[in-house]
């Protein structure tokens, strides 16, 4: 069984950065796809960044320019990179990682990220 494990994140004012972190454990595939979602007070959770094993990236449109995503396939860890933190970034965020083969989706438990204004 996939276990994800997040760390990172916490308090942080408007502007500032933080960095996440997730390790994956007991990967049954290296064709995967891995990446980050949050989810706002209220809302739905939604995409943040993702990575394929490949390297190729894919962002949301608010975190553009702001957030880096990055991979390390060797140690199973991705990376988010947060600057220019916005009040609106304030969320859970949630690691995940998705097998396309057999369409499964494993997630971690999440984490807090709280931008102050």
């Amino acid at each position: 069984q996939v276990r994800l494990v997040e760390s990172g994140g916490g308090l942080a004012q408007a502007g500032g950065s933080l960095r996440l972190s997730c390790a994956a454990h007991e990967t049954s595939s290296s064709i995967n796809v891995m990446g980050w979602y949050r989810q706002p007070p209220g809302k739905q959770r939604e995409l943040v960044a993702a990575i394929t094993y490949g390297g190729t990236t894919n962002y949301a449109d608010s975190v553009k320019g702001r957030f880096i995503i990055s991979r390390d396939n060797a140690k199973d860890t991705i990376d988010l990179q947060m600057n220019s933190l916005k009040p609106e970034d304030t969320a859970v965020y949630y690691c995940n990682l998705q097998i396309p083969i057999t369409s499964t989706n494993y997630w971690g438990r999440g984490t807090q990220v709280t931008v102050s204004s």
